[in-house]
Parts: structure tokens; sequence; C-alpha cells
């Protein structure tokens, strides 16, 4: 119980900025240039609610699409309110440290087990990735102790796609944090969760870590603790596990980025409260960056689909490299390619049925995502722009 006293003092900042996890990068549904006209209008959603795959061991919880919507109602109304007066940012992660260009190149010899969906031998892919902080606080200071978001979106991938509206698109995104697992997973529980961060009742705040649970309040204390030196020397993973393959074939995985020469981070004291925009841009100013993409099959049926709280140990459940993403040398802090970077959105639902998202959160993800990103878009009397 040390633990949920230790954290009950620092519940607002840390357990708030957790809550953030829950939507890596802003998610986006294409918004009709009739659906700007009225920012009020009420929810709509053109998406049905995910069926469970019981092959791949998911299970909906009670009341479980109830819930989302729910949760999906609850984060509209706290960014209407906030953002009423002014341009509606991300619900999450919305301060950037930058999208840059980025190759993303399937290995050559890649082990035919993993060959499905986009990872072709020897495949290149063009792709955008968008490195971020957690926090809903786009002001907050790098050197503060947060979360840290990479989003990739690969471009010229061919397939139908999951999203009912996006058939046709010709993007994969990924989305990761440098953390490896949720703080939740349980609806019931992430709906008072949200209710309580989004209250102005301080009681509320300080019964969070009662609210998450010691698991729960230890990911999401270990997951907002962080400081980074460069988002390019960081460790990611997808924290939530996704479907690999097709058919019989197909089998549960989880992701994770890394860079592909490990370096020591030393953290010094920092003063500029952009030091991680102004280190990625000084990198790549100067050289090229690689990192590599892996996949990390699930070797147990111990390792459930719907636990997003419990890490699938390496030592039993190894990563596998599958692609190497490239990040050449450019200049991406330019007026242009920060609008572009505000405009892009993330969801691991747009993706290739080989690579549909498991698990509770991710199918509360589906409905969440969709409407908050509408209402953003509503809001701004913008359209999405996807490459």
């Amino acid at each position: 119980m040390d633990i949920i006293k230790n954290t009950s003092r620092n519940a607002l900042f840390i357990l708030v900025t957790s809550s953030t996890l829950f939507s890596i990068g802003c998610s986006s549904a294409p918004i009709k240039l009739n659906d700007v006209d009225t920012p009020n209008s009420p929810k709509k959603t053109n998406f049905s609610y995910p069926t469970p795959d019981h092959f791949l061991g998911e299970k909906l919880q009670d009341n479980e699409e109830k819930l989302a919507y729910k949760i999906s109602q609850h984060i509209e109304e706290t960014i209407r309110k906030q953002y009423a007066t002014k341009l509606a940012l991300r619900d999450a992660h919305p301060k950037a440290h930058g999208c840059v260009k980025a190759e993303f190149k399937v290995l050559p010899n890649l082990a035919e087990k993993f060959a499905h969906g986009i990872f072709i031998p020897n495949k290149n892919y063009d792709a955008w990735i968008r490195f971020s902080n957690a926090s809903s606080d786009a002001s907050k200071a790098d050197y503060e102790k947060d979360a840290r978001g990479m989003a990739i979106k690969i471009l010229g991938v061919t397939g139908n796609k999951i999203l009912e509206n996006e058939k046709n698109a010709t993007t994969q995104d990924f989305i990761m944090i440098n953390h490896p697992v949720f703080f939740a997973d349980n609806a019931s529980r992430y709906l008072k969760f949200v209710d309580a961060t989004s209250s102005d009742s301080i009681l509320k705040k300080l019964k969070l870590p009662f609210t998450l649970g010691f698991k729960g309040t230890k990911n999401a204390f270990s997951a907002a603790n962080s400081k980074i030196t460069n988002p390019i020397n960081s460790r990611y993973w997808s924290m939530v596990p996704y479907q690999l393959g097709s058919g019989a074939d197909r089998k549960a995985v989880k992701y994770s980025v890394k860079p592909c020469t490990q370096t020591s981070e030393f953290i010094t004291k920092q003063t500029n409260p952009d030091y991680l925009r102004t280190a990625l841009r000084s990198t790549l100013q100067e050289k090229n960056v690689c990192m590599e993409f892996m996949v990390q099959p699930r070797t147990s049926s111990n390792m459930s689909v719907e636990d997003s709280m419990t890490e699938w140990k390496e030592s039993i459940a190894p990563f596998y490299t599958v692609a190497i993403i490239n990040i050449p040398k450019q200049v991406f802090d330019t007026p242009e390619q920060n609008q572009l970077c505000e405009n892009l959105s993330f969801t691991p639902w747009h993706s290739l049925p080989e690579h549909k998202p498991l698990g509770a959160i991710n199918r509360m993800r589906k409905i969440i995502y969709e409407n908050i990103s509408r209402v953003r878009h509503q809001m701004n009397l913008t359209q999405r722009i996807e490459p």
C-alpha cells in the first residue's frame, strides 16, 4: 500500500497526465464539408463496435460498448468546454516535437511467420513519424516528467482497410509510447478515471490511486515519470496487442521500436521548455538516424490480449526485428510541415485486417478516436489531411 500512499500526493499531476496515454496522437476519420458547418452538432458515428476475436482470446466486458460511448461523450464535453473560444487541439499528445519524413524498410530475409500485411520482405515504404509529449497540456515544458509518444504513418499501403469509411485509404498507422504497459484494462474503471480527471473535485482526484488500484497506479506513475534526452534515443511500445496475419495462421503480437544503436541517456538539467524539439532538429540537421521496428509474438495462453496492464516478458516472448526505419537528415521544423503535422491523424484502426487491434482498450479506441477527432475538426472548421 506504500505506493498508493506515496502516489496520492501526486495524483493530480501524474494520473491526469496518464489519461492521455489512452489516445496516442489524435485519431481521426475523414470529415465531410457539410459536417463542419455546425460545431455543436450532436455526436455521430459511422463505425460499428468491433466484434471480438474469440480465436485470439478476445472477450467483451460487461456493458463495454455502452461505456465506450459514455467515455467518448465525456471527453467530447470536456473538449468543447476547454476550447470553446480557441483552436481545438488534440485531446492527447497536443505538443509535437516534430513530424519527420522516414523510410520503412522491411527486412529482405524476413521469416515467413512474420510476412503478413505490410511486412512484405524487402518492401520499402515512405512514412511520416510524429514525436510528442503525452500531456494534454500543450504548454507543459519538455523538462517536466511525462510520457512520450511516437506515431508512425506508413504510406502507399494497398488493400482494403478496416475502418468502414476508409476502405480505400493507402496508409497504415502504428501508435506507441515509451512505456510497455497501460494503466487500465477495465471499461468501468476507465470511465470513473475520466470522470475524476475532468472534474473540479480535488477529492475525486485524490481517490484516483484507489480507482486505478495498485497495479494501475504503479503503471501510471512509471509511464508519467519519464525524462528523455531526444525522441529518437528512446524506445517505444504499443502497450496493447494486435493481430498479425489472417485465417487460422493469425496470432497476437505487440510492437516496439528502438534506436538501431543504443546510447546511454545522461539527463542534464534543462531550461528550454522545447528542448526535445531542439534536440531532434539539431540531430537531423547533422545526420541520418535509424530505428528498429520489432514484433513480439505471444508465446503463452497466459498472455491475455484483454490484459493491457501486464508486460509480456521478453525473456519468455522475445522481440524480433522485422523492419528498419531510416530517418534521413532533413529540415522538418518549418511552418508548412508543422501545419501538416497538426492536420495528420493517427488511429490504430487505420489498418489492414492483418494488423487488427485487439483487446478492450483497442476496441474502445475505435469509437472514442473517431468521435473526438470529428469534434476537433468540426470546432476548427477544417478537414483532415491524409497523405
